[in-house]
């Protein structure tokens, strides 16, 4: 076994080229997804319920998950990936330029259109964006090089919803934004440039427009996989379902039991993010640059855990006026609930990484992209049932946002049991013991 760090990919043109065009593009989604959110709240001065607006644009992003995954998936199949990426990173380009027409003229018609374009720019990107791994990556690599990209998604949305809010606290904030989407758009194409070529997975494929049937089809083949890929796919999607349903709550957490201002909801999803980060990171050492199932459980035990700890640390919390995180900081009831959050970010890259990895590993050539745009339509179904449920708990059944948190984590132990059951070879393989050199 070969040792080396992940980090050297990022030195090779087979990996940087596609980890900035991926992460530049994840960054862009996030600045103008929150700058919309945060214009409609305090800036366009709209008439309309703000609430019904922002849960709208929650629709139009992922909405297109829905209707273009599944082609997206046939795309990857039947072109070469490098080209395939390029042109949808200039569809982009063009998106965000009509986002900074959008920005300033101040149409929220218009910047609406131009989230369901970024939804959809972003369907069609998904299921390339993890079927090249394979093809540009040695096996012994996989690991490291899906960990590199978890990593980067999570700092990604972390840094332009950070991004978003410094922008609009500009007096004229319209010009600012629209230049930051289009410039990164822009340095996401220039980036693509680099990305090198792939063999097509299937170029005889005949493409099928019809969304709902297509979509159905890939479902079908996702499922028709392997029992361990199959199943990789519902625990990929189990952990969008947990990430929802945290990130969701965190403002609404932060300002009612943690009694904080905007600098602590920055604060928990700084540590959320540069958990995911250091769990995805920790995977390569864990696992000895292979393909290792049996860390799934580790992460999925942290993962209950430390959504336990976060529903027991937020009682503990004393009554005060507003805090800033400075504050926070110096109550030491509140270093429980930032373990429980640090906690829920490291298991979460412990549990998503080999996952990503599994399914990619095992997915045969020809079919890859397919079943990755299956388990995108996946992620995004669990994403909307988070939603359901946590309407459910809090307004129909009227839960606290903790009881929501012990909810979940009881959920997850028992999602875990029938993982586990249903795939062995999660709990049979990996050892403590057997990490790589340094």
């Amino acid at each position: 076994m070969s040792q080396h760090s992940q980090f050297r990919l990022l030195a090779t043109r087979r990996f940087l080229p596609f980890f900035l065009t991926q992460f530049l593009g994840a960054f862009n989604d996030n600045v103008f997804k929150q700058a919309l959110v945060l214009a409609i709240l305090f800036r366009l001065g709209i008439e309309a319920d703000k609430s019904l607006l922002i849960n709208l644009c929650a629709l139009l992003f992922i909405l297109p998950f829905f209707l273009f995954s599944a082609f997206g998936g046939q795309l990857g199949e039947k072109y070469e990936k490098a080209r395939l990426i390029r042109r949808i990173k200039l569809a982009e380009v063009l998106i965000m330029l009509a986002g900074a027409a959008g920005l300033l003229l101040g149409s929220l018609p218009l910047l609406l259109l131009v989230l369901f374009g970024m939804g959809t720019q972003s369907a069609l990107f998904g299921p390339v964006k993890y079927s090249i791994l394979p093809q540009q990556l040695a096996p012994d690599e996989l690991i490291g090089g899906n960990a590199l990209v978890e990593m980067g998604t999570f700092l990604a949305i972390l840094g332009g919803t950070i991004g978003a809010g410094a922008l609009l606290g500009l007096d004229d904030y319209a010009p600012g934004v629209a230049l930051a989407v289009v410039l990164l758009a822009a340095a996401g194409y220039l980036a693509s440039l680099a990305i090198p070529r792939t063999a097509a997975g299937l170029p005889g494929l005949v493409l099928d427009w019809h969304a709902l049937r297509q979509s159905l089809q890939v479902l079908r083949l996702g499922f028709a996989q392997q029992r361990a890929v199959s199943r990789s796919m519902l625990g990929n999607s189990w952990f969008w379902f947990l990430g929802a349903t945290y990130l969701t709550q965190i403002p609404a957490f932060s300002k009612d039991l943690l009694q904080g201002d905007e600098t602590v909801v920055t604060l928990i999803l700084t540590l959320f993010s540069v958990g995911i980060a250091f769990g995805s990171l920790l995977c390569e050492r864990l696992s000895a640059h292979r393909v290792e199932p049996g860390l799934v459980p580790v992460g999925a035990l942290g993962l209950g855990l430390s959504g336990l700890l976060l529903w027991w640390s937020a009682g503990g919390m004393p009554v005060a006026a507003e805090r800033d995180w400075l504050a926070l900081l110096a109550e030491p009831a509140a270093w429980w609930v930032l373990a429980g959050v640090l906690g829920l970010g490291v298991a979460g890259g412990l549990y998503i990484v080999p996952l990503y990895a599994l399914i990619q590993a095992r997915t045969p050539l020809q079919q890859r992209a397919r079943v990755v745009a299956a388990n995108n339509i996946l992620n995004a179904l669990f994403m909307v049932l988070s939603a359901i449920v946590a309407i459910l708990l809090l307004v129909v059944l009227g839960l606290t946002i903790p009881q929501l948190f012990l909810a979940v984590s009881l959920l997850n132990f028992a999602f875990a049991a029938y993982l586990f059951s249903a795939v062995p070879e999660f709990v049979a393989g990996w050892r403590p013991g057997r990490v790589a050199g340094p």
